[in-house]
């Protein structure tokens, strides 16, 4: 998928969020890119909700991953590797296996541990137009 969407409030973000979850052949990994407040975490608990994640989503700063369970079993890991302070911390944490795991993983900060992301993942940029719009855009690398 390559597409763009503009989001004039945060209300928009569960049809974006529908019509991404709707091809079965996207990739497993998502790397969301943004500056800070620009609505990485927001939107990954958008996605989690339309995915009936049964936790709470809040965003994993501290410990580097959560790991959420739908209800229909499936899981989901959340990735926020913002306070990163070596790559080796991601390997010690298993972030390759999660990636292999066939669940999806959301990811923040993914440009701290671009040298193990696969090559097939979904590229979600979110970038700020003013306090409530933004424009979200897609690109897919199979």
């Amino acid at each position: 998928m390559n597409k763009e969407f503009r989001i004039k409030n945060i209300g928009d973000l569960k049809a974006v969020a529908d019509e991404l979850l709707q091809n079965n052949e996207t990739p497993d990994v998502w790397a969301f890119y943004g500056e800070m407040g620009a609505g990485k975490t927001t939107f990954i608990k958008q996605i989690c909700q339309e995915l009936n994640v049964v936790q709470q989503v809040t965003s994993p700063t501290f410990n580097l991953i959560n790991e959420y369970e739908t209800t229909s079993g499936k899981r989901v890991y959340h990735f926020d590797f913002y306070r990163l302070n070596e790559f080796e911390e991601a390997m010690n944490i298993g972030t390759m296996e999660y990636f292999d795991s066939g669940e999806l993983c959301l990811l923040e900060w993914p440009e701290k541990v671009e040298p193990i992301l696969p090559d097939k993942i979904r590229n979600i940029y979110i970038r700020i137009i003013d306090k409530d719009q933004r424009i979200i855009k897609i690109s897919d690398n199979e």
